[in-house]
Formats: structure tokens, sequence, C-alpha cells
């Protein structure tokens, strides 16, 4: 029986800093906030009106009650934002988006395209029977099958307080985080249980399952949680209830790996997977052409395993910057083609200012996962195969025009043994042959080759204006010059 999916209304909501009002209610299954406390408060009630007014106008009702009459508004604590702010604020709001139609979910105004997620491609129209709706068939079950059983991580609330600070929750700030742990735990689902995993509704949770969601949980005893991720993040200017960027991102990842493997100091080489973030010359954000060089990748898995294996598993991160205030055009159809390498891991980006974890195209449309919603903090043990983690999947499909993605991304890529990075580095250098001259990234065998492609077009937008990162946070006073150089790290 093909499984159940929700074709609600999105939840996705942007970074804007709004209060969180408390848990909605759903009546439909999948991950979303507990509804315990929903009978606390009249506008936690499942009404639609609710779901549409109470969360872009919040800004309006923070005073304690008793302080309005009927029909007032009062703004006492916002008279410093004033009411640019304000409409900011609620124009952000998934809400807002979702009244103007920013927001879509199901598949593209009933698109018969193919859909390509993380390197499988599904047939929504049968060949056989093309009058059968696209929802309704067999190859669209199984996309939803495979978009429902990838991890999500969203915003938490209750952890324990992150270091010596007293935030407790990553609400409105910790969007990009979320995306990079979705990414990592994608690349360990696929390292771990293989690309062909599917997650079962009616068999106990496999371990390998459950220790991987342990990894994010949110404590310092998780590994990858985003306590720690904040930690190794320092040098990059990630610190809690700040905005970060791609690039910041995926150093720090970098960085994280490279203290659990000291920590551990690779006991178990059979479980390694190396990071390794591609970059220019020049290392940083704006660092130029990301070069991806075969001898140094070879070198390193060998130096890495220490001889026990010939080839270490890797992640690759490629962070990106593609234009200006918006993505350069002529980039969306190479960011679109890599969905169809079989080595996909997806792009870490989207909207400005909100980021998601992209996993699938179908035509102009990029499918994602969201981080946006607020949830609260499930205590995932080791030696606990009975816990609940539906909180950790999504069975609603969301997609957004790949167009309007923020041109500062990154793009990632998971090779498990040689052949794999083989056929990873063919399908790479033929889509750099149809680049017209501005490729993504370059591959090539030597570090003294001349074989890298110029990039003096990845400089400009389509208006001819130097790009900057457009929202990445670095560290003041922090230069190119005294950042690291690429080095790989064990997860």
């Amino acid at each position: 029986m093909p499984k159940k999916i929700q074709f609600s209304r999105s939840s996705s909501d942007s970074d804007s800093p709004r209060k969180y009002l408390g848990p909605s209610v759903s009546s439909e299954p999948g991950p979303g906030p507990s509804s315990s406390s929903s009978g606390s408060c009249k506008v936690n009630k499942s009404s639609v009106w609710s779901g549409f007014l109470v969360s872009p106008f919040s800004i309006f009702d923070s005073e304690p009650k008793g302080c309005l009459k009927r029909g007032e508004f009062c703004l006492k604590k916002y008279n410093g934002i004033g009411w640019t702010s304000a409409v900011k604020r609620m124009m952000n709001s998934g809400s807002m988006r979702r009244i103007f139609g920013m927001d879509k979910t199901g598949i593209p105004n009933g698109s018969k395209s193919d859909i390509w997620l993380l390197g499988v491609c599904y047939k929504v129209v049968q060949d056989d029977d093309p009058s059968i709706e696209p929802t309704q068939s067999e190859g669209f079950s199984a996309f939803v099958d495979d978009f429902s059983s990838r991890i999500l991580v969203t915003y938490r609330k209750g952890f324990a307080p992150i270091g010596d600070t007293k935030y407790t929750s990553d609400v409105n700030w910790g969007c990009m985080l979320r995306s990079s742990q979705m990414l990592v735990a994608q690349a360990l689902l696929v390292h771990r249980l293989g690309r062909s995993w599917r997650k079962s509704l009616d068999k106990p949770l496999e371990q390998k399952y459950v220790e991987i969601l342990h990894l994010f949980g949110d404590s310092e005893e998780s590994a990858y949680s985003i306590h720690n991720l904040l930690q190794a993040g320092k040098t990059y200017g990630l610190s809690p209830g700040s905005w970060v960027g791609p690039y910041a991102m995926c150093r720090t990842w970098e960085t994280l790996a490279r203290s659990k493997r000291e920590e551990t100091g690779n006991e178990d080489m059979s479980l390694a997977m190396a990071i390794y973030v591609v970059s220019g010359d020049e290392d940083g954000e704006r660092g130029g052409a990301p070069v991806l060089c075969i001898e140094d990748i070879v070198k390193h898995c060998s130096g890495l395993s220490k001889g026990e294996v010939d080839w270490t598993p890797v992640l690759f991160l490629v962070p990106l910057v593609l234009g200006l205030d918006k993505i350069n055009s002529r980039y969306l159809p190479l960011l679109a083609a890599t969905f169809g390498f079989p080595q996909s891991l997806g792009i870490l980006g989207g909207r400005p200012g909100a980021s998601t974890y992209i996993v699938g195209m179908q035509d102009d449309k990029a499918f994602y996962l969201d981080p946006h919603e607020v949830q609260p903090v499930v205590d995932i043990k080791i030696d606990k195969l009975d816990v609940d983690t539906s909180s950790y999947h999504c069975n609603t499909v969301r997609h957004f025009p790949l167009d309007s993605i923020d041109p500062s991304l990154a793009i990632g890529f998971y090779c498990r043994d040689k052949s794999d990075f083989d056929d990873f580095c063919i399908r790479a250098s033929e889509l750099v042959d149809q680049s017209n001259g501005a490729p993504l990234f370059t591959i090539t065998e030597t570090r003294s080759s001349s074989t890298s492609v110029e990039y003096n077009d990845r400089l400009t937008s389509d208006t001819g204006v130097p790009e900057l990162d457009s929202f990445d946070a670095v560290s003041p006073g922090e230069s190119d010059g005294n950042r690291p150089e690429d080095e790989w790290q064990l997860l």
C-alpha cells in the first residue's frame, strides 16, 4: 500500500527573529511539534485560521495579558524595531509565504517529468498507461518512500544550554547548522546502510540507524550535535544566536571531524569516512575556483588509512558563491545536473536568510527538507530501539523554484570506493565540458597540471557586478591568508 503523503500547507519559515508560539496541531501523521500543550492557549487549537493568522501577527501579542484593550495593538517592546521590521517579520513567516504562494507542496504543476532524488531517478508517468495521474503512479510512490526515509533535522527546544550561554533552543538562527546536519546524516546513511535503505513502518528500528540519529542528538554527548558544531566553528564565526554561511559551515565540519578523530584515534578504519572541502588555490569563500585534485585524493586516502585499507570513503563538500543578490542563471542547469550523480548528497542552501537541505529536482523545481519547524528535544539512546523517531522524518514534499536559491551554497558528494570516485570524476569532467567555460568546479590530475578552467565568469553576476558571499558569517578581521589549508578529517 503506498505510503501516505501529506500535501498540507508548507511550514517553512525564514530565520526572521520571531517568537515561537508553541506547537501547531496537525491531523496528518509525520514529524511535527508535539501537541501536548495545545490546549493551554486558544490560538493553538487546530483551526485553519490559527495557522494563517497567529504566526505572522505574533509580534503583537508578546505583552502580558491585560495590557491591551480589545482591538488595540501593543508595540511597547518593538519601538526600537519599527514598522518596517515588523512587516518584514510578517512577510517572512511561513504563514504569509503560504498565503502568497511562495511555498509549494506536491508535484510542481502536476508535472509528468522524471524526478531526480539524490542520484536516483523516479518516473511518475507509466509508459504503458500515460493516463494515470503522476501522484498515483508507482514511481511517485517510490519517490515518496525514498524522500520520507531521509533524515530530517529541525529546530529543537528544551536541550541543555549551549556552552556557557543560556541558549536552550536554536529557533530563528540555527537553520544552516540543521541543514548541514541533514546532509552529513545522509552521507552516513549511505555509508553505513546503503543508498537503497528505506525506513520501515512496521519493523523494529535498525541498530545502525539509531546510532546515526544519536550522533545528531542535542547534547555534548552526541558527536555531531549543535553544541559541538558551535564549539568547533568558533574560528569561522559560529556562535549561538548568529547566522552562518555555507563556507564556514563546511570548514566547521572539517574541524569537528578532526577533533573527533583525535579523540577516538581512528580505532576502526572500516567505519571511517573522510571529509574533504574542495576549494580554490586561495582558500576562502572568495578564494578562486574550486579544484579537485585526483593526485591529492589518492595520496591522502593512503595516508589517512596508514596502510590499513586502500581507500577511505570520502564526503566531498564544495562551497560555492554563484551570484550577488541572486544566482547567476548560467549555473542553474549545472546544479540540477548534479542530482543525477549516483554520488549526490544534495545541496546545502535555500532562499536568502532561510537555509534548507535540497535533495531533488523536477523540471526547474527543487525538492527540499525544511529545518524551520520547532520540535521538542528527543533523547536518542544507542541501546534503545523502541524510541519514537517520527520527528526525524518528513512526509510532506515541498519545493521551490531553483532560480530563487541563495547564490551562497555548498554541494555534497559521497564516494564509497576508488571505482565510485573514478565514476564521479568522469561525470564531473563531463559537466565541466557542458559548462561553456563557467563550471561549478574542476577536476585536475595533479597540482602542476593546467587543465582547470578559468573562472572569471564566476566572479560576476548576470549584471556584471563582482560577487560576494551573501550571508556568510566570518570572524571580524579574518583574511584568506590565515585560513587553514585543505585537510582530511574522519567521521
